[in-house]
């Protein structure tokens, strides 16, 4: 329960910011891998792209 330990849960906390500020960081700078086939060198309408 959060009342008896709650240095425990604000370290789980900080972790948890800390880990998914590191996915979002990640995310953001390391661009997405690209197949490089010939189906997708043959035919580029087939090539979905992950930009919205």
């Amino acid at each position: 329960m959060p009342q008896m330990a709650p240095i425990y849960w604000l370290s789980l906390f900080c972790f948890f910011l800390f880990i998914l500020s590191l996915f979002l960081i990640m995310n953001y700078f390391i661009p997405p891998f690209n197949k490089t086939s010939s189906l997708n060198i043959n035919n580029p309408d087939n090539f979905k792209s992950w930009k919205l």
